[in-house]
């Protein structure tokens, strides 16, 4: 994958809430091997802007780019190349975490992807969570589970809303080694949080 070529592009974004103005006229784009953190305090339209660039939300102005093609425009390929991680991690709780894993392979990621299933574990460091429902396992735990997702289906592009909520410090260190290592491979990364993330030059920051 180039990265001298932008992947997502926006392009004179703006939302509103009511009459409120979140943000307008916004501008950035990103190659592969980049990420955004979006900073910002509680209501100041950070998972508004997730949201809209995620094609969950229309924006009230504006486009949102895949690739030099409008997302609406390119659905199936835009969203074949992107993984969301919210509040809500979409998981089944009744389903045991590689039973969650391999259901998001077949419909996402394609039956291939179960050939890295063990390796995408170990990565997130729940080997010998495998066989265990998902509703037994610790708020960080099932974070992890989300990640493996990420992994597992090979998402280009990935949207995260505040991935270091419930975290310990070991779960903090491990998501960003892991999004070092999906930049490394040429992904990028759309983020709010306030943690500070060792990403160097490859992290740019935005501030609502």
């Amino acid at each position: 994958m180039s990265e001298t070529v932008s992947l997502l592009q926006v392009r004179g974004l703006s939302c509103y809430r009511g009459e409120v103005c979140l943000f307008e006229n916004m501008e950035f784009s990103l190659r592969g091997g980049e990420a955004l953190q979006i900073e910002g305090a509680n209501g100041a339209g950070k998972t508004s802007l997730l949201r809209i660039i995620a094609g969950m939300t229309p924006p009230d102005e504006g486009d949102v780019l895949w690739c030099g093609g409008r997302i609406q425009d390119r659905r199936s390929d835009f969203n074949s190349q992107m993984a969301y991680l919210g509040h809500h991690l979409g998981l089944k709780y009744e389903l045991t975490v590689e039973e969650n894993l391999r259901a998001a392979a077949v419909i996402q990621g394609g039956a291939n992807s179960l050939d890295f299933l063990a390796d995408v574990l170990q990565q997130v460091g729940l080997s010998d969570r495998a066989d265990l429902p998902v509703r037994v396992l610790s708020a960080g735990q099932r974070q992890r589970v989300a990640l493996a997702r990420m992994l597992l289906i090979g998402a280009v592009l990935w949207i995260l809303d505040e991935p270091f909520t419930a975290l310990d410090a070991g779960g903090i260190v491990l998501i960003s080694e892991l999004l070092g290592y999906h930049l490394d491979r040429g992904g990028l990364a759309v983020m709010t949080s306030h943690q500070s993330i060792p990403l160097g030059s490859r992290l740019r920051r935005l501030i609502l």
